[in-house]
C-alpha cells in the first residue's frame, strides 16, 4: 500500500472517496493473499515456519486496513453530517 496519510483537513469529499475505494482494493488484495498463504501451506508448498512468517505480515496489513477504513468511514460520516437548525 502506498504512503497514507491521516490529514484529511486538505482533502476534499471527492479524495476521501477516491482514498475509501483504494482501500477497498487493498483489503480485496489482501484477502486474496491470504488464500494463498493458506492454500500454499495446504499444498505443503511452503514450511509451517514460512507460513507463520507470512500470516503474521498478512494480519498486520489487514489491521491497518481496518484502521484505514475505520478512519475513512468517520470521515464520511462527519462530513455527511448537517448541522442541526436553531430552535431561534
Amino acid at each position: 500500500m502506498t504512503t497514507w496519510s491521516e490529514d484529511f483537513s486538505g482533502r476534499d469529499l471527492a479524495a476521501i472517496l477516491q482514498s475509501q475505494s483504494e482501500n477497498r482494493a487493498w483489503g480485496k488484495e489482501l484477502r486474496r493473499r491470504n488464500s494463498a498463504l493458506v492454500n500454499s501451506r495446504l499444498a505443503h508448498v511452503i514450511s509451517q515456519a514460512d507460513y507463520l512468517t507470512d500470516r503474521k505480515l498478512v494480519q498486520d496489513d489487514s489491521l491497518e486496513y481496518r484502521r484505514r477504513a475505520t478512519l475513512l468511514d468517520a470521515q464520511l460520516n462527519q462530513r455527511s453530517t448537517r448541522p442541526l437548525l436553531s430552535a431561534n
